[in-house]
């Protein structure tokens, strides 16, 4: 088993990956909540008394942008908490260490890094001519 430490992270990275987990949530929420409010907006509607309608058609409304605006709303928070623990993970892994992961290597290879690459297999760099990228 190879054990590493995760030293830093990307906070955009991090936020990405906050916002993306907390909007699919959002959408969930968002779906429910949304769904509740159209049902007792239709109620509302069915119910028939003075004012019922417009009531009733406001309640609908409010459901149908739940469905948008939750899942949205819940990005947005998801992304300034990433940028947050990813600042807040950076400084407490550079006072105590990092996280500590054991990696098992499931297919029976060698190793886990990726061969190194052979940077003295190209030509020496001649200007104007097209560069070659080992990438």
């Amino acid at each position: 088993m190879a054990k590493v430490q995760i030293k830093r992270v990307g906070v955009f990275s991090c936020a990405k990956m906050y916002s993306i987990t907390l909007a699919a949530v959002g959408l969930i929420f968002g779906v429910i909540y949304g769904l509740i409010f159209i049902v007792l907006g239709g109620a509302m509607m069915a119910g028939g008394g003075r004012d019922s309608g417009m009531a009733g058609g406001s309640t609908l409304a409010i459901g149908l942008v739940m469905m948008v605006a939750i899942p949205i709303f819940y990005g947005v928070i998801g992304f300034i908490g990433g940028i947050i623990g990813g600042l807040v993970y950076n400084v407490a892994a550079g006072v105590v260490g990092g996280l500590e992961l054991e990696l098992e290597n499931m297919d029976g290879g060698a190793g886990f890094a990726p061969p190194a690459p052979n940077w003295g297999d190209q030509p020496p760099y001649t200007p104007g001519q097209q560069q070659q990228y080992p990438y």
